[in-house]
């Protein structure tokens, strides 16, 4: 495998572990929101809900975008042992 192949999958496995931050930042952002109108608007019925219904928006997104990180690193890390299984079989670099 070549230099250049070496830097494109580093670079692909850093934006999906971006991505994954980006979810979970996210989820984050969502569950806090969730508490605050929880909290400081509590004689609001409406607030109070909209609260409680972003608490699971932020799991389903935090766990989403894990099981999506593992699913595209899984996807990455396979491709790459098939190329270097099919380089150390041909003898060459790809």
């Amino acid at each position: 495998m070549y230099y250049r192949d070496d830097l494109a999958k580093d670079r692909t496995m850093l934006a999906n572990e971006r991505t994954f931050l980006a979810y979970a930042r996210t989820g984050i952002m969502l569950a806090v929101s969730g508490i605050t109108l929880i909290k400081l608007f509590g004689e609001s019925p409406g607030l109070v809900v909209l609260g409680y219904l972003l608490l699971p928006v932020a799991l389903t997104v935090g766990v989403y975008g894990y099981i999506r990180f593992r699913s595209e690193k899984g996807r990455l890390t396979t491709r790459h042992r098939k190329r270097r299984s099919r380089a150390d079989r041909t003898g060459s670099r790809e």
